[in-house]
């Protein structure tokens, strides 16, 4: 039973985030493709006249971070056999920061700061994460594999942005930094529904 809650949560969690994103894009000023393109996922959440639905980005941020924390203390936990302290603190880091970002926007000077830190513990700390459980569990199949090569994708698209934040094209590896969390969240659903001891 708790393998079919924390997987639905953690299915029902990605996609919000993914909807929210896409919606909120829709109605940035700014076509779509540009919008994705060249504006970064804080610029969404940043409320201004740019983004209307700054509100349903900043929930989507706060929802996926309450997500990654409930799931993983409630269930995935349970998966991990080695480096648990690590995983718990990297864990909260990811989760805490994620909230930190939807909390505290980016378009306030005096707070720019604080959301800075919580996309860098959002990011880093989540890629690092997906890194960690992939070599921290009782297996090394296909699910493991899967969470490897995301951490590693997330890291180098990560390292890309921060030595590119000046290009115009900085946004791109932004969001492919973010999307490897949002898409192991919804493969991690996936696995617990499938793997109900």
């Amino acid at each position: 039973m708790k393998s079919k809650v924390a997987g639905i949560v953690f299915m029902m969690g990605s996609l919000y985030y993914l909807l929210a994103e896409a919606i909120s894009a829709t109605f940035f000023n700014a076509s779509l493709a540009n919008t994705y393109i060249f504006h970064t996922i804080s610029e969404l959440g940043i409320p201004n006249a740019n983004s209307p639905l700054s509100l349903l980005m900043n929930s989507a941020f706060i929802l996926i971070g309450l997500t990654l924390l409930f799931c993983s203390f409630y269930r995935f936990k349970d998966f991990i056999v080695r480096n648990n302290i690590i995983i718990y603190i990297f864990t909260l880091i990811t989760g805490i920061g994620v909230i930190i970002v939807g909390l505290i926007h980016g378009g306030n000077p005096f707070t720019l700061g604080y959301h800075m830190l919580g996309a860098m513990m959002a990011i880093l700390g989540g890629n690092i994460l997906l890194v960690l459980i992939s070599r921290s569990m009782g297996e090394f199949g296909s699910y493991q594999k899967t969470t490897l090569a995301l951490g590693i994708i997330g890291l180098i698209a990560f390292w890309i942005m921060f030595f590119n934040m000046k290009s115009g094209y900085m946004p791109v590896f932004e969001r492919l930094s973010v999307y490897t969390l949002i898409i192991w969240c919804f493969l991690t659903g996936v696995y617990l529904l499938r793997n109900r001891f």
